[in-house]
């Protein structure tokens, strides 16, 4: 009877939650004024996951395909393979592509036009020792040469056996983007279902990372005293989308979380973003690992931001209560062609199948969401906008689209 007496309080609480997520979500279609109605191209298929995208300033559209590597599509439609497995113009005897993990993040130096320079973020068995690693390529101008790899960053954590919680190669993060503010490269990182990889400083697992161009911390990361100092924010689970928003530069979080909720949270240098899976005192989980169940003695969920425990955490802007449905990738919509929606945060959705557009407040939080109308139900892998303003997006299903306001 105890059990059940704790339960109901507990149950409640996540009904009124859910319902208030619920009435702040705008069910308004895209017939509504000022809204744009959105026309969708493929303009790639056939490709074996695709994980991510960057554009350079050429036009050149740079991808990833999780188990293959990166390669190119050129204005005039010509495909190059870059970097990666057997067949590439650069071939890396290290990659390998194994559960979550392969060749995930790319981006483009903001310089690129001057040393191109390309990043991409891999799954590595150099030395025999599996890591997640950020590497530096430099591109000839016909991108038909790819030359100069320097490994930035080699020591990103890997999971690295099967255990209760999920296979090898699980949470890796993997997310690269360059802030068109400060100019550095942040780098997302997954928590490898290893308990207390989040909230260890000494370690770059759970983490979103700050550095220049060759891999050096970035001042101004105000990472706690004893933490290494790439350490921009910490106390992540398993973040796949950064943003930057429009005007004031901050950066954002996606957060693909647990069973009971994903989250987008705005960050600041040296925060925690609360997420601690280790066992607490007095309870045992398989593995060291409490993400999916009860990390407390009270038998509560482990929460994906725990204020009780750490209450300087940062607060998220936006979460779907009651349900994770795998939070991917995330990018901020600029531009007059989007109507009433520039300046809003497209998140894409794995299991959920969907992009929804969250409008904020000054303060950072959301005020109402909105979903995309009218798009098929796909696995949303990367979000990126074009230098034509269009909104560009990779699915699992192993295209590419093309998403622009359609004049009406």
């Amino acid at each position: 009877m105890k059990r059940k007496t704790k339960a109901l309080p507990l149950l409640l609480t996540v009904l009124f939650v859910a319902f208030y997520a619920h009435c702040g979500r705008d069910h308004s279609s895209a017939g509504d004024a000022g809204e744009p109605q959105v026309h969708r191209t493929v303009v790639m298929s056939g490709l074996s996951n695709p994980w991510d995208l960057a554009f350079a300033q050429d036009e050149a559209m740079l991808f990833t395909e999780k188990c293959r590597g990166l390669s190119v599509r050129l204005p005039d439609g010509t495909v190059r393979f870059l970097f990666g497995s057997a067949g590439a113009l650069l071939e890396a005897d290290d990659f390998f592509c194994q559960g979550q993990s392969g060749m995930l993040g790319v981006a483009v130096d903001p310089a690129f036009a001057q040393n191109r320079f390309v990043y991409v973020f891999m799954a590595s068995k150099a030395d025999g020792m599996k890591t997640n690693r950020v590497v530096r390529l430099t591109l000839d101008e016909a991108y038909t040469a790819v030359f100069d790899r320097t490994d930035l960053i080699a020591d990103i954590p890997y999971k690295q056996s099967l255990n209760r919680w999920g296979l090898a190669g699980a949470h890796s993060g993997g997310r690269l983007r360059f802030s068109p503010f400060d100019g550095y490269l942040y780098v997302a990182t997954g928590d490898n279902h290893d308990g207390p990889l989040p909230q260890d400083l000494s370690r770059l697992g759970g983490k979103v990372l700050r550095v220049d161009r060759d891999g050096h911390a970035a001042p101004g990361n105000n990472t706690p005293a004893g933490g290494d100092p790439r350490i921009f924010t910490y106390g992540h689970r398993n973040v796949q989308g950064i943003a930057f928003r429009p005007g004031t530069g901050r950066p954002f979080a996606c957060e693909h979380g647990p069973g009971h909720n994903d989250e987008v949270t705005p960050l600041v240098p040296g925060g925690n973003g609360g997420w601690d899976p280790s066992p607490m005192p007095g309870v045992s989980c398989m593995n060291g690992y409490c993400g999916y169940i009860s990390n407390n003695p009270e038998g509560k969920p482990t929460p994906m931001t725990d204020l009780a425990r750490f209450p300087n955490a940062l607060r998220p802007s936006w979460n779907n209560h009651g349900d994770s449905e795998g939070m991917g990738p995330c990018v901020f919509l600029e531009g007059p062609r989007w109507k009433a929606w520039e300046g809003r945060l497209a998140v894409g959705f794995l299991r959920g199948a969907r992009i929804e557009l969250l409008h904020l407040d000054v303060n950072d939080m959301t005020m109402k969401a909105s979903v995309i109308p009218d798009l098929p139900r796909q696995r949303m892998r990367s979000l990126v906008l074009g230098l034509d303003g269009a909104l560009y997006v990779a699915i699992d299903k192993g295209e590419i689209w093309r998403l622009e306001s359609a004049a009406r």
